[in-house]
């Protein structure tokens, strides 16, 4: 799955929740929608803007809202640029060139003829990732290609798939099926029938699997993802090419519909959204694309009914719960901590022609610390009320009578705060100065006032808003913000004038030169040369 790009310097570190650099990137949503953003291959692009604490705003830029390295998407324009029509022309055939290869319904057609055909008649091309029908043997004949594909298989596409091609860590990371089965159980006991599935594939398998099975399931799922390679294993009721970070259905108002209609089935009642976004994906993009789900859910509402929210389940690290709670500030996060993915590695699968899978947190890249912790960074964060979450108890879980929530039992409740606070499975240790409670490994640091490493920087960048520094807005909305585009305007046109008195005179002295090269003598002329290089290296 791709995510936003970290060249972009936009990935919240841990520790810092809500809290800004001395630099960073911002997505920026135009005041007039009626504009329309240039297209990429995935979609529409998002707006960006540069900026840097204590600096005025650089020129704002478009680039791709799903792709996190310029090398898997290179698309860039200024936001002012004007494109001729031969770049427009050949922008448009760069995009159509990088579209799937068989259309939506040739994807069902194919399927369709592929699970009638007899076992050993089944074939799948790993290098070209596709599922193969006879009349395509001969032209996959040098490839890696496997056979005799079981139903079974084909239940479970993302076993069989390899990951996208990342060119940083040639990896991906899927949910676990213990990850999944807690998910499903707990999905059950709250009584939902529907799941949209945004980019949680194998939360989508489980479900479908579990409605074929014996004991069958009620439950039904529709799955939104990006990776069009899914379209060869459902039918269009059952899966959408879909781009989560600018609400784009990659197969027009079909595909909308189709989402549509799930959303609204039974008056929307039964319906859940659960949705896995990149670690690298920004959260303002993504709030806005739930929030364009959640309309479409509220539309099949009646009118008594305007003031219920569509039930979620938003899949991400701890330490991104400020900036998830700034744009829904009904959600929690909940402490369950076993939430485990598996580490896919492309190279190894393609040695031995084989899925290998690694336990998440076995991962370097995301082990804590020199040893690393046993929890997963990842949490559940919902507007469901916690109280109606059971936690298992087997696993180390505990109700907690004061916070009205099921907590690890290290999460101690802090009678200061009046909360169970540790967000990352440790007890943490409540600051009498920073009126909070804050991690064991932290100190209260004189010179900042705030609690801190012990080996943090002091100088380092300040919190909050990137032009008054203050605590509870961002630079978007900034009170100051006109007066600083004010003086920033000022100070741009003071340079365009400049840069026009610049040119002009240098027009001036190319005609006072070409005028002595006519109608004086050599002398003069020399006298003027040596004038003018004195001006200009002034």
């Amino acid at each position: 799955m791709a995510a936003p790009r970290d060249w972009l310097g936009t990935v919240e570190a841990e520790g810092i929740a809500g809290r800004q650099g001395s630099s960073g990137v911002e997505v920026v949503f135009p005041s007039d929608p009626a504009t329309p953003a240039p297209l990429c291959p995935h979609g529409p692009t998002l707006l960006f803007v540069k900026v840097n604490q204590g600096k005025e705003e650089t020129r704002r830029f478009y680039a791709c809202s799903a792709c996190r390295d310029r090398k898997d998407c290179n698309f860039f324009q200024w936001e002012d640029e004007k494109l001729s029509g031969a770049r427009l022309a050949a922008r448009e055939a760069h995009n159509q060139k990088c579209q799937p290869p068989l259309s939506r319904t040739q994807c069902v057609e194919r399927y369709v003829k592929f699970i009638e055909l007899p076992l050993s008649q089944r074939k799948f091309c790993q290098g070209c990732q596709q599922l193969l029908l006879p009349d395509d043997w001969e032209r996959h004949q040098e490839h890696r290609v496997v056979g005799d594909i079981s139903v079974t298989q084909l239940k479970r596409p993302s076993q069989l798939l390899y990951p996208l091609e990342n060119k940083k860590t040639n990896a991906q990371y899927l949910f676990t099926d213990r990850s999944c089965q807690f998910l499903v159980d707990l999905l059950s006991t709250l009584g939902f029938t529907r799941v949209l599935c945004v980019g949680t594939p194998r939360l989508h398998e489980l479900i479908r699997l579990k409605a074929s099975g014996e004991k069958k399931s009620n439950i039904k799922s529709l799955l939104l993802d990006i990776d069009f390679r899914y379209s060869q294993f459902y039918m269009e009721d059952s899966f959408c090419h879909y781009n989560m970070f600018n609400h784009h259905f990659f197969d027009g108002k079909a595909a909308l519909e189709v989402c549509r209609t799930f959303l609204q089935e039974d008056k929307g009642e039964g319906v859940i959204m659960v949705t896995d976004p990149p670690f690298g994906g920004l959260v303002e993009p993504l709030a806005v694309t739930f929030k364009k789900l959640i309309a479409m859910w509220k539309e099949g509402q009646s009118q008594d009914s305007n003031q219920k929210e569509l039930p979620i389940f938003w899949i991400f690290p701890y330490f991104f719960e400020f900036r998830i709670r700034q744009f829904f500030p009904s959600f929690c996060m909940l402490d369950y901590q076993r939430f485990h993915r598996t580490f896919i590695c492309v190279d190894e699968a393609m040695k031995y022609g084989c899925m290998l899978e690694v336990d998440y947190d076995n991962h370097a890249l995301y082990k804590h610390g020199k040893t690393g912790r046993k929890q997963s960074p990842v949490r559940i964060f919902t507007n469901i009320p916690p109280n109606k979450i059971i936690l298992p108890s087997e696993e180390g879980y505990r109700f907690c009578p004061l916070c009205q929530r099921y907590v690890s039992l290290e999460n101690q409740h802090c009678e200061h705060c009046n909360s169970c606070t540790s967000k990352d499975g440790r007890k943490w240790n409540h600051c009498f100065l920073c009126k909070k409670c804050v991690k064991p490994s932290w100190i209260h640091c004189s010179i900042c006032s705030h609690c801190a490493l012990p080996d943090h920087s002091c100088g380092g960048p300040k919190d909050g808003c990137f032009i008054c520094g203050e605590l509870d807005h961002k630079r978007s909305t900034c009170p100051k913000i006109a007066t600083s585009k004010k003086v920033n305007n000022t100070l741009f046109f003071r340079a365009v004038r400049k840069q026009k008195q610049r040119k002009s005179n240098k027009m001036k002295m190319g005609t006072t030169k070409g005028q002595s090269m006519n109608h004086t003598s050599v002398t003069r002329k020399k006298s003027r040369r040596e004038r003018a290089h004195q001006y200009l290296c002034s």
